[in-house]
């Protein structure tokens, strides 16, 4: 499980792994000690969690910890998709409580409800949610077009006055899910998602993000190397204190 390679990207630590599953192994061991450590100070904790089998392995190595006092930890998600079908097993929500929420006994469960009514009005209460709820911990991945959440470069913005709003997906971001094997066809993915903007995020007092998959190899690429700029709006966490990038080798072959 030792990285393979080390450094520092601005503030944040970068670690590159041999396998996804060293890659997962340590993410999910070192946000399991962070939260352990977090609750000997708080009564209880806000984490935020992606949904993408980018995910898998540091979910399970974080749910191997069998010390963590789930029923003091709060739990949000993300982004979600605007219309599927709530039943669809592509939904953020379905992969979640597949992943961890149905297996733990939070103390709450927060989902924001792509099927509502007033989309608008959706992202105002999740908005207000998430700020009387500061996030202690996120948990997140990065695109293939280098998008955190579903916070694309079109509609990416680092001062957005949103913690959360209805976003338009680019093509890009929408064959990553016919890619991850979420989707057949890309006319099968939505267009529209509700999503945490990237203030919202990056409130959180510590970011953890996994990326492996030679599919993020030209994400990893870019942010790494590229400017901090929305033209690839994972470059942001280089900015962030308490920011961690875990990568297998294969996502960082243009960097190794």
């Amino acid at each position: 499980m030792k990285a393979i390679k080390e450094f520092y990207c601005g503030r944040m630590l970068v670690r590159v792994f041999d396998s996804r599953n060293d890659m997962g192994e340590c993410a999910g061991k070192e946000i399991a000690e962070k939260i352990k450590e977090l609750l000997k100070t708080k009564e209880t904790l806000n984490i935020m969690f992606a949904a993408a089998p980018s995910q898998n392995e540091t979910l399970a190595s974080l749910l191997s910890d069998k010390e963590i006092e789930w029923n003091r930890i709060n739990a949000f998600h993300m982004d979600e998709y605007v219309g599927l079908d709530p039943e669809n097993p592509a939904g953020f929500r379905n992969y979640l409580r597949r992943s961890i929420f149905d297996l733990r006994p939070f103390r709450s469960i927060n989902l924001i409800n792509g099927n509502a009514m007033d989309i608008e009005k959706e992202a105002e209460r999740y908005s207000q949610l998430l700020k009387e709820n500061p996030l202690d911990i996120c948990i997140l991945g990065i695109g293939e077009n280098g998008h955190i959440a579903f916070n694309d470069p079109p509609v990416a913005d680092f001062n957005d006055r949103l913690y959360v709003k209805v976003v338009e997906l680019e093509k890009k971001c929408r064959e990553q899910q016919v890619h991850d094997g979420c989707f057949e066809r890309i006319e099968d993915v939505p267009t529209h998602a509700l999503t945490v903007t990237i203030p919202g995020l990056c409130s959180a007092s510590w970011m953890y993000c996994s990326v492996p998959s030679r599919t993020k190899a030209d994400a990893i690429y870019h942010v790494v190397n590229d400017d901090v700029s929305t033209a690839c709006p994972a470059t942001i966490l280089k900015n962030k204190e308490n920011a961690f990038l875990y990568t297998d080798k294969e996502a960082a072959s243009l960097i190794l």
